[in-house]
């Protein structure tokens, strides 16, 4: 048997079109036309050209003087090699009693880890940190604090993260462990909740306090490393109220709830409250990017509705997503009319 290949492993891995057991324990390629829908390679050209956009971005901002960018791009690839092996792999880190299996990727383009981490995923961490960092620094929420600012990229992730992550199981980008009751439990239609707080928000939120607080000129790689190895610790603090009613889903499923309502509320609102005169310049990536990623997924979830049998729950909550995505990109190019545009 594969390492990391159990029975949930293979159970899962089978209803995605392949076999756990069969695997490069490296890194596999594959044709982007021989992936199991037509969406996954289109998603590949889309998050990873994000993430090339916005290194290149996060670059110009560095010669200019600010270091924030260029120190979350890297802290969210230190975040992203610190979080998801204990992820694929809990054996690995004696998890497996604690966590179990708990999700699998298909098959891309690119795939990484005995196929567990496809190369999109990779530039999935940096592309979204910046898309919710640069949309909130350019409507001007920083000027208000680090804490505000960062509170502010947990609702912008929230909203532009979830409208993906409602998909991806309908279309097979992933797939969670049902048997999984310890992790995946409660759940929103095929979504945990706890990927839904912690994940969508909750991390990218305390990141980019992080690295607000720590960013300099100097040792930006050290203070990468530093954020991005703090941040979980966030997402232990705020999973820790829904643990304390493990083994009651129903109890866990309202304080994960009133915890993803407060998002909403709070992040939500700072963004509807911000200030009417113009923010900071409106940088290339934000100006575009973010339009660009709504519109891909709107284009997906359109095409996926016919034909997919995609939960009611999952479908309503994107819609709202998109609602709240959709008034965070107003309130930009309300903003860029008077902003002075960067490069």
């Amino acid at each position: 048997m594969s390492t990391g290949c159990g029975p949930d492993a293979e159970a899962v891995t089978r209803g995605l079109g392949f076999d756990c057991h069969d695997v490069a324990p490296v890194v596999s390629v594959r044709p982007p036309w021989a992936l199991a829908d037509w969406t996954m390679p289109l998603l590949e050209v889309l998050v990873i050209g994000g993430a090339v956009f916005a290194l290149v971005q996060a670059v110009r901002r560095y010669r200019a003087g600010d270091p924030v960018n260029l120190t979350l791009w890297w802290a969210s690839l230190v975040y992203l090699f610190v979080t998801e092996p204990p992820l694929y792999f809990p054996e690995w880190f004696g998890l497996d009693r604690q966590y179990g299996f708990i999700f699998a990727h298909n098959l891309f383009t690119v795939q990484f880890m005995g196929d567990r981490l496809p190369l999109y995923i990779v530039a999935f961490y940096p592309m979204f940190s910046q898309l919710a960092y640069e949309l909130v620094r350019s409507l001007g929420i920083f000027r208000r604090g680090a804490l505000t600012g960062s509170v502010a990229v947990a609702f912008v992730c929230q909203v532009f993260y979830e409208v993906f992550d409602q998909l991806g199981p309908p279309l097979k980008w992933w797939a969670w462990n049902p048997a999984n009751t310890i992790v995946n439990h409660p759940a929103l239609a095929s979504v945990p909740m706890t990927s839904m707080l912690l994940f969508a928000s909750v991390s990218m939120g305390a990141l980019t306090y992080l690295v607000v607080r720590f960013a300099g000129r100097r040792r930006i790689a050290a203070r990468s490393l530093l954020a991005g190895v703090l941040t979980p610790f966030a997402m232990v603090v705020a999973g820790f109220p829904a643990s304390l009613a493990q083994g009651h889903p129903t109890a866990q499923a309202w304080i994960l709830g009133g915890e993803l309502a407060l998002v909403w509320l709070v992040g939500g609102g700072i963004v509807a409250t911000r200030r009417a005169d113009p923010g900071e310049p409106v940088a290339a990536f934000a100006r575009c990017y973010p339009a660009l990623y709504l519109g891909a997924l709107a284009v997906f979830w359109v095409s996926a509705l016919p034909v997919h049998d995609i939960p009611v729950e999952s479908s309503l909550y994107a819609l709202a997503c998109f609602a709240g995505a959709g008034l965070v990109l107003t309130a930009l190019y309300r903003v860029r009319r008077g902003a002075p545009a960067a490069a």
